[in-house]
């Protein structure tokens, strides 16, 4: 096996593992303080929407499994997210509702090819959009609260090996494109994560 290949199998199955946990530390962070603060619920809900968007455009178009493998991982960690966010926040009912717009949604892409297509551009807007969210949210309040930034220092990872298998394998520009984009927006939230809990460990000292 030479060395691209050796690095393909690494990128994709230390992609994998990373995402089969990356969600745990936002979740237990939650968890342990019974609060969602410092977690904007649209960036959420707009994450998902993406990640299910940009797995139906895998599996539409019949992609290497291995490169989108995380998604369903990702999604149910999401889902989880979202039920102690709206537990929290008291409105555990709006989950139902938003059950029947991601089944809705779902079914939808794939009615005709070319929206899926569009569906996929639009993901990365989309993707894009839920980590400017985050962004705001924590300048808004200038307080991480729950936050977790290992969950975001792990989403950022799995981006710089996705842009790689990436251009090893489909060498899909619309998938680069996203990629890119969302390595940049997850380091900086990350960065900013950290910024504002190091504040407040000051302040606390």
């Amino acid at each position: 096996m030479d060395t691209q290949m050796q690095l393909l199998v690494f990128a994709n199955w230390s992609t994998l593992l990373v995402s089969m946990v990356l969600k745990f530390p936002q979740i237990l962070s939650v968890m342990a303080a019974k609060s969602a603060e410092g977690l904007s619920l649209n960036s959420v809900l707009l994450e998902l929407s993406g990640f299910l968007v940009f797995l139906r455009y895998q599996i539409y178009y019949d992609y290497p499994m291995e490169t989108y493998l995380e998604y369903p991982m990702l999604i149910a960690q999401d889902a989880v997210l979202l039920l102690f966010i709206f537990h929290f926040s008291g409105s555990l009912k709006s989950a139902v509702t938003y059950v029947g717009m991601f089944v809705a949604l779902w079914n939808l892409l794939v009615l005709r090819k070319w929206m899926i297509d569009v569906a996929l551009n639009l993901c990365t807007v989309i993707s894009a959009s839920s980590k400017v969210l985050q962004l705001q949210y924590l300048w808004k309040t200038k307080d991480s609260g729950q936050a977790s930034a290992l969950t975001w220092a792990f989403a950022t990872y799995t981006s710089a090996t996705r842009i790689f298998t990436t251009l090893m394998t489909t060498g899909d520009k619309a998938v680069l494109l996203r990629f890119v984009v969302v390595l940049f927006l997850n380091a900086w939230v990350t960065l900013v994560i950290m910024k504002y809990k190091k504040k407040k460990s000051t302040k606390v000292e």
